[in-house]
């Protein structure tokens, strides 16, 4: 399935979910695979076709903060799956369909400061369509597995590994990272995440090639 095609079955979802309903679709893929810009592309395409009717959840604003991660000695791994409130995410996710509230205050991971600001979007109750990416949303180890359930639709992203690396480097390259400093992050974290994610992944309802 292509991008477009994807974009055009969430809008067909997203007309089916009666006012006051929600559903919550999954969209995984390895570090770099573009989850992010497409679920941007698509949250604008739908909430053009139909205003505030569609939210994206980013995976990654669900990161401990860096103290947490310094004190467990994770920092160097930070963005492998352990480094993650999984349960927190699942908690969100249980508020944001049960969607009793005037609106749900949820986080966003900042990239310009490398953690995750609380409460930095709200979801209003007019949203039907939640669209949750990130990396490990399919894993089938625990406790990633425990947010199966959760989800009505799921979607993996395909990406070949040459473009996630020439992603990834120009992403640390922007962080001013040095050249032995990038090489590091690709091969002890960035890769092997991404490495897992295509392993370890139970079969997703839809595969996006990119």
């Amino acid at each position: 399935m292509e991008a477009a095609e994807f974009i055009a079955l969430l809008g067909d979802l997203q007309r089916k979910t009666p006012p006051g309903a929600r559903r919550i679709v999954a969209l995984a893929g390895a570090p770099a695979s573009g989850k992010s810009t497409l679920a941007e592309v698509a949250e604008a395409k739908l909430n053009e076709e139909m205003p505030g009717a569609c939210a994206v959840l980013p995976m990654d604003g669900f990161h401990y903060d860096d103290a947490v991660l310094e004190a467990r000695g994770w920092r160097a791994r930070k963005g492998a799956p352990h480094t993650f409130d999984v349960g927190g995410l699942a908690a969100m996710l249980a508020r944001l369909r049960a969607n009793r509230e005037p609106a749900v205050a949820v986080p966003r991971f900042d990239r310009g400061l490398e953690i995750a600001r609380a409460a930095a979007v709200l979801i209003e109750p007019s949203v039907r369509l939640i669209l949750v990416e990130g990396n490990y949303l399919l894993l089938k180890e625990a406790p990633w597995d425990a947010l199966a359930p959760l989800f009505d639709l799921t979607a993996l992203i395909e990406s070949d590994e040459e473009t996630r690396v020439a992603r990834l480097r120009q992403r640390w390259l922007d962080h001013n990272l040095s050249a032995p400093e990038i090489a590091a992050k690709l091969e002890e974290n960035d890769l092997p995440n991404g490495r897992l994610v295509y392993a370890n992944s139970r079969e997703a309802d839809l595969v996006i090639v990119t």
